[in-house]
């Protein structure tokens, strides 16, 4: 894996900027450790910093080019089908000198130009100069697995892996409100917007070019295969479908095993990963596998279901114990390494299972995006509840007062099961669209705009905001099941929340990590069968289990789904009080920075503190990191 940055000057030549690329290169030396390059030619200038996984060679060095020495790549990825493809490539006369995917990437475009990308099958964000013509064509794989951002104002574009290569740059830092709007609601800004109002996310599956004139224009190469008539013209049989999606997962984990350094896989005792290493094992006579488990927090410690599966695969099973102080250690590097508000605290135990798992191997195999495909989220078990039950949803009305009388937070089993109650029984009173969208924030649209001392209110008449969330909720207007849930969130969650956390957390330490789930045979597969194929009364992911019930250890299958909830709460009424009371928080700092309602944060604060923090503790911790990244940016 590695990481790209590159520069395209709109008044000169783009040497002018060698001091920032030199800055930007430096920002991503933890994308790329083993080596770093940059390449300048009239108003161009790219810079690539590389983590070798395919040919560790100096052939393997970028930027790179082809024969004539007309065109040059800079790439971030994958392509596990590049053996294939150089078939292909010989085929055609075509000379190649080392056993890169890069340059088949490279001579794959030379042929094909932007017809290149249906032929590819991973991961990838990668950019490629045309010398004689002056083009620089930029692209994003089809999930949006590897990011893309790129900056626009009137003397230069600059593209790069993260936002910490662009801010290396003399550029304009003007906050985007409407971005900051939506992540007090969500956590996290989807694409492709970002929080500064002139960096922007190239989107999944979507292409940028940019003219030998400076103008930009954007195009998309992939859609999910989603088509409920065909679907419904064409039905499936239950059995079949099994086979099928055995089939496609283990080709999917075969080409993702491809590599020439140390590869294994995260094993955290749920479904999704095990079943990813159960594949992984028949390729390989003694697998590499890591979890994590947790000391304090006995509840929420899986390694013993991680053992189970470990021992039927005979895996080299590597378990790290840890304390919540080992989280709380590692979370101001956290921080110093996010460059843009991101506040999943999910991300911190991923960041520390990636960061033990690189002393092992350089490439690991994960189980992310089974929840999206296989409707393993609370909310899809939820929603169709909402479908289908019509009394119990008029006795949860009925009961709403009540529970909004009773202490609601995350801190224990009682209380936040009457928070999920209480969020529920609020859907109810939604429209399908709206209630998507509620169930995907932590608070909703009111809520965030009385945090804020500059958005408007109501917000019927924030134009821009509606624009971009109906964006999203036009995905959910297709089927009526649960399948427009799932298709939205491979759109929304997926690669603005899911993977840019696996990918911040993971490139922090160096490793790549590979998602077989998300090989795009599978996804539009997964999407050609029935919403009661993936969930059906209470059962999630049935599709998924059933397929592997023969498989996996009888333990994996009986169990519960279990997240990990970072003990927030307890750091905010411990270390973290400080912080929050005196400096990130503090009623003086957020009068005189003029973004949040001082009363508002005040209020939050004190409810923080109470019996009953609800969502205080996700907003605290939202406004935080928001807060550390402003100082540390910004200010």
């Amino acid at each position: 894996m590695c990481g790209i940055s590159g520069v395209f000057s709109l008044t000169g030549v783009a040497k002018k900027y060698e001091a920032s690329l030199d800055k930007a290169l430096l920002s991503l030396s933890k994308r790329g450790p083993d080596k770093q390059g940059k390449y300048f030619h009239n108003r161009v200038g790219l810079g690539h910093t590389r983590l070798s996984i395919i040919d560790v060679s100096d052939a393997g060095a970028q930027p790179m080019f082809d024969a004539t020495g007309r065109y040059c790549i800079i790439y971030n990825g994958e392509i596990y089908n590049y053996k294939e493809l150089r078939k292909e490539l010989d085929a055609k006369g075509v000379k190649l000198k080392s056993q890169t995917d890069t340059e088949i990437l490279l001579n794959l475009y030379i042929l094909y130009k932007e017809k290149c990308l249906d032929l590819l099958n991973g991961f990838f964000s990668f950019a490629v100069y045309d010398s004689q013509d002056g083009t620089v064509f930029i692209a994003r794989d089809r999930m949006g697995i590897k990011p893309l951002l790129f900056y626009q104002d009137t003397d230069k574009i600059i593209f790069a892996s993260e936002m910490k290569a662009i801010l290396s740059f003399p550029v304009n830092k003007e906050l985007d409100y409407t971005s900051l709007f939506m992540y007090l609601q969500l956590n996290y800004i989807p694409a492709p917007s970002s929080i500064l109002r002139h960096v922007k996310k190239l989107k999944p599956g979507h292409y940028l070019t940019i003219a030998a004139d400076g103008s930009i224009e954007i195009s998309r190469y992939y859609m999910i295969k989603y088509d409920p008539v065909l679907r419904h013209a064409k039905p499936v049989n239950y059995d079949d479908a099994k086979e099928n999606l055995k089939k496609l997962l283990g080709e999917s984990v075969q080409r993702r095993m491809i590599a020439d350094v140390p590869l294994g896989a995260f094993l955290s005792g749920g479904i999704d990963s095990s079943v990813i290493v159960s594949l992984a094992a028949q390729y390989t006579n003694k697998l590499n596998t890591f979890s994590i488990g947790f000391k304090d927090e006995p509840y929420f410690d899986e390694t013993k279901y991680a053992e189970f599966v470990a021992q039927k695969f005979n895996t080299n099973h590597t378990s790290f114990s840890l304390a919540t102080q080992d989280l709380y250690d590692n979370l101001f590097d956290i921080l110093d390494y996010v460059d843009e508000p991101f506040a999943d605290s999910s991300a911190i135990a991923v960041y520390i299972l990636s960061k033990h798992t690189r002393t092992k191997v350089t490439v690991a195999l994960s189980g992310d995006g089974a929840d999206e495909l296989f409707a393993g989220y609370n909310k899809h078990l939820a929603e169709m509840r909402v479908k289908n039950s019509g009394f119990v949803n008029f006795l949860v009305k009925l009961n709403r007062p009540f529970l909004g009388l009773l202490p609601k937070s995350r801190n224990n089993a009682v209380s936040n099961f009457v928070r999920q109650m209480h969020r529920y029984s609020e859907g109810l009173d939604l429209n399908t669209e709206e209630r998507y969208w509620r169930w995907c924030a932590f608070i909703d649209e009111q809520e965030a705009a009385r945090a804020l001392n500059v958005f408007e209110e109501p917000i019927e008449n924030t134009d821009e905001y509606l624009l971009r969330k109906n964006a999203f909720l036009t995905y959910y207007k297709r089927d009526g099941t649960i399948n427009d849930t799932l298709y939205s969130d491979m759109q929304l969650i997926l690669p603005n929340d899911m993977l840019t956390k696996v990918d911040l957390m993971s490139m922090a330490n160096s490793l790549e990590v590979r998602v077989p789930f998300l090989d795009h045979h599978v996804v539009n597969y997964v999407f050609s069968l029935p919403s009661d194929f993936k969930i059906f009364n209470n059962n999630r992911k049935r599709i998924l289990k059933d397929a592997f019930k023969d498989v996996l250890p009888p333990e994996l299958l009986k169990r519960k789904k279990q997240g990990f909830e970072v003990p927030l709460l307890k750091w905010f009424r411990g270390d973290l009080k400080n912080i929050i009371l005196n400096d990130l928080l503090a009623e003086d700092r957020i009068k005189s920075q003029g973004i949040f309602n001082p009363q508002y944060v005040e209020a939050l604060k004190k409810q923080l503190f109470s019996s009953s923090p609800v969502e205080a503790v996700a907003q605290i911790w939202g406004l935080l990191v928001f807060q550390y990244w402003h100082k540390k940016y910004i200010e």
